[in-house]
């Protein structure tokens, strides 16, 4: 008896594309830097063999469920899903509005009035000042409303009418998500935005922290419309590979936006918690100290001289003290501000933490981390203590650390760790390298991170080998290194 062939069978063929399209799914998710396994991915589609397939939504929750382990890693996957799963393709998702609420695609569907009928999807048309004015203020309607639907409609619109490039050359795409935001301009309704919500009582931070919200979120639908459009020219795959922004945990911190700056306020105290719950169980398990040779033999007589219960001496805690000195010039003032709230949220693992910025100057901020204090505030406090990081405003690592050995030298002994934040570069100014290494030979340990790629050190004023030859130097690019460095360093 032979064994049918699947494809040959009514359904077949989707059987099989389905399957193709779960397989290219979750190796995409891998390549993102999800760790899915064999396993999770037999538990994907157990899962799905008892889900409805004609709720999309059900089945995002059902594959997310299976495969995704950590909270930062869900926009990657949601990216990657709409890309893979797409609501609906081609033109459709501007009439129908590509909302996840199971809708199977009627006509009633359309989009908000006829604009969208009179061919908002088609490259070019009514991409004029009046359709300009007309869809601002659509946009501004919806953001009062809080209407997601009429959102997600628009980011569409958006992509179709204003982000449409035809007669691009081969291997270029149709379809540009900046295009259509620079067109749109979301920003030039911030004000009324936020005078909207004043006159609704709310204060003026809360407001406009609301409306950076709500534009992000616009921004990304956007981009979100964008990516599948290009998917459908191009294949799911190209897109993952060249386009898709990596997961939180993994993004460089030289390379983030507004927008992940906020979700990294939001990731660094869960990820405190977790590294100090790990530190502590890891501590409890290592908590016999070394061999107590005569008291094991002494126990072993009641045995016949057979050791079956050995016996140890208690391990001393050796808790340090922790001085941070980092770099808040330029793109790595981000870097050192995520690891200084970092450090500060595991304070309790140290037996004391100082912690200084500098630019061309030292300045002390360790009273910026009180216990309770907000994220937000602490952030605010540190950007606005830059200014006294700086004399000259250029970066001067030489400078920076003679100034700390002579105002600073108080801070540093024999039970001392020292932690330097930067990237090096000090703009071929003197480097104080005998300092340097006075201060860390002072010191119980010491140890540099550095935000750049290693191919980076060395190129231009980087000065990173120099440094590394006085104190030990590693690379640390994201949230997932510097987690994992830090609890190397504890």
């Amino acid at each position: 008896m032979t064994t049918p062939d699947p494809a040959s069978e009514p359904g077949g063929q989707a059987r099989s594309g389905l399957l193709d399209r779960h397989i290219a799914f979750l190796e995409a998710l891998r390549a993102a830097g999800l760790p899915v396994s064999l396993a999770e991915d037999l538990d994907a589609v157990a899962v799905l063999t008892a889900l409805p397939w004609d709720d999309r939504a059900v089945v995002r929750e059902g594959y997310a469920a299976a495969v995704v382990k950590k909270h930062a890693q869900r926009p990657t996957f949601d990216a990657l899903f709409d890309l893979y799963f797409p609501p609906l393709v081609g033109d459709g998702a501007t009439r129908l509005g590509a909302d996840d609420d199971g809708d199977d695609g009627d006509e009633g569907g359309g989009a908000e009035g006829s604009e969208g009928q009179e061919g908002g999807d088609v490259p070019g048309s009514r991409d004029n000042a009046e359709a300009l004015r007309d869809f601002r203020e659509r946009l501004e309607a919806a953001m009062t409303a809080g209407d997601e639907q009429q959102l997600a409609r628009l980011a569409a619109e958006a992509v179709g009418r204003f982000g449409a490039m035809p007669g691009r050359g081969p291997g270029l795409s149709s379809w540009s998500a900046y295009t259509a935001l620079q067109r749109v301009a979301p920003g030039e309704i911030v004000d009324r935005l936020v005078q909207g919500l004043l006159a609704q009582g709310r204060g003026d931070d809360e407001a406009r922290r609301a409306v950076a919200q709500q534009i992000g979120g616009f921004t990304r639908r956007v981009e979100a419309d964008a990516r599948r459009r290009i998917g459908e020219e191009k294949g799911a795959e190209h897109v993952a590979r060249t386009a898709l922004r990596p997961s939180i945990d993994r993004l460089d911190f030289l390379a983030m936006r507004r927008t992940d700056l906020e979700q990294m306020r939001r990731e660094i105290y869960p990820l405190a918690r977790r590294l100090a719950t790990r530190l502590t169980q890891e501590h409890h398990a290592q908590r016999r100290g070394p061999l107590d040779f005569r008291r094991t033999v002494r126990a072993s007589v009641s045995t016949g001289g057979v050791p079956l219960t050995t016996h140890h001496k208690p391990k001393r805690p050796h808790r340090s003290e922790l001085v941070v000195l980092c770099d808040v010039s330029g793109s790595v003032a981000n870097f050192a501000q995520f690891t200084l709230l970092l450090v500060f949220a595991l304070r309790e693992q140290f037996t004391k933490v100082r912690a200084f910025t500098f630019i061309d100057h030292v300045h002390e901020v360790t009273h910026h981390f009180k216990p309770g204090a907000d994220v937000v505030d602490v952030m605010a406090d540190l950007a606005a203590s830059a200014s006294h990081a700086a004399l000259w405003g250029r970066t001067n690592y030489g400078r920076a650390i003679e100034k700390f050995a002579e105002q600073h030298s108080d801070a540093i002994g024999p039970r001392t760790s020292l932690l330097v934040l930067g990237d090096a570069r000090s703009n071929y100014s003197d480097l104080a390298l005998t300092t340097l290494a006075d201060l860390a030979g002072q010191c119980r340990h010491a140890w540099w991170l550095n935000p750049e790629h290693r191919r980076h050190w060395d190129t231009g004023d980087s000065a990173a080998s120099r440094y590394a030859d006085v104190v030990p130097m590693v690379e640390c690019r994201n949230l997932t290194q510097l987690s994992e460095l830090v609890h190397d360093l504890l």
